[in-house]
């Protein structure tokens, strides 16, 4: 067995098991103090649950990545923009806060890992025509990408399991990247994507459906953010062909829901930040699947997405862009035929 593998074993192994022993003790102080969600007309769960398992996670990865990993290389202010989110993240929970706050609080642990740690995107590698970015648009566009992904998981967040299994997929993909291509350099963030694994695994457990816990913003905005500085530093790294498109590849599920539900919102003159059931699973359920199938046919498509930017990453950056967006396109099309059908059906009754 490779050297290099066994603390990265032993770190998501640990983060696993902090998180799975962590999880019952968080459910039951959860219950007894009353922190609950309430179902409301957006949520698919229909019982008042917990949602702090987003700690459990955290306590994991945390703990794991200070006893296993090495803080260089940007790894130091990762965490440190983590601690920031991980308490606005459970204030969230706790007592609703407003989007502006949680913006702002996205905007200093970005700024902490952008102009602390030099974290961002210096060049589209050719996409449009563009190669090396000036440095003002370097770090408006590297703004841009941490605080859409980490959102983007944010709001993928809808049903038992599906944004702990979309981010394990995408954590597991790039690990194994930074594991194999990395070297030295990036062996540090192949250990966060498998730290995270871990805190991951331990916490799904228990969130598969009929879910126990949730990871509430505590546990998506965490997820989110570290998931978003795996994909700067996959793509900094250089090592994959066409890798600004692989790794939209790679986090296609979210990205594409967000921008659909986005453009749907506009569409129909109102903010892109509304509440509603326009959400890729919400279509599934419309359907007739259940939660577990749902979160089954959209972890299998990411699978796919991921297999084909890999597969045909010689293709380049602009054919990849453009068979996804085709991809994207047609996927949006049956989802939106599906529902005016299924509301023309309810309309004859």
């Amino acid at each position: 067995m490779d050297q290099r593998l066994l603390p990265l074993i032993l770190a998501s192994s640990w983060a696993f098991l902090i998180a799975i022993f962590a999880v019952p003790s968080i459910i039951r102080v959860a219950h007894l103090k009353n922190i609950l969600d309430q179902p409301n007309f957006r949520t698919v769960h229909e019982t008042l649950t917990p949602r702090l398992g987003g700690v459990a996670m955290f306590a994991g990865f945390m703990s794991a990545l200070t006893i296993f990993t090495d803080l260089d290389n940007g790894v130091q202010q990762l965490l440190a923009g983590c601690i920031i989110l991980f308490f606005i993240g459970m204030k969230d929970d706790l007592i609703t806060i407003s989007a502006l706050k949680k913006f702002a609080v996205q905007l200093l642990a970005t700024g902490i890992v952008m102009f602390m740690a030099d974290i961002r995107i210096t060049s589209f590698q050719g996409i449009f025509g563009i190669g090396e970015l000036p440095i003002g648009m370097s770090y408006g566009f590297t703004f841009l990408v941490i605080v859409g992904i980490t959102n983007a998981i944010n709001l993928i967040d809808g049903l038992d399991g599906l944004a702990g299994s979309i981010v394990l997929i995408i954590s597991a993909t790039f690990g194994i990247c930074f594991f194999l291509y990395g070297g030295v350099s990036y062996s540090n963030y192949a250990a966060v994507a498998f730290c995270l694994i871990g805190g991951i695994l331990g916490f799904l457990r228990y969130n598969f459906h009929k879910a126990s816990i949730f990871m509430g913003d505590t546990g998506s905005l965490l997820c989110g953010f570290i998931v978003s500085i795996l994909a700067i530093q996959f793509i900094e790294m250089r090592e994959v062909p066409s890798s600004p498109s692989v790794a939209l590849g790679i986090l296609f599920v979210p990205l594409f829901d967000t921008f659909r539900v986005s453009a749907i919102r506009i569409l129909k003159g109102k903010s892109p930040f509304a509440p509603d059931r326009n959400h890729i699973h919400h279509r599934l359920l419309a359907m007739g699947f259940n939660q577990i199938s749902t979160v089954l046919i959209l972890a299998f498509i990411n699978l796919l997405v991921i297999l084909f930017v890999f597969n045909y990453s010689g293709w380049g950056n602009p054919n990849i862009l453009l068979t996804l967006l085709v991809f994207s396109v047609v996927l949006s099309i049956f989802l939106g035929v599906y529902k005016s059908r299924s509301a023309q059906s309810v309309q004859k009754v």
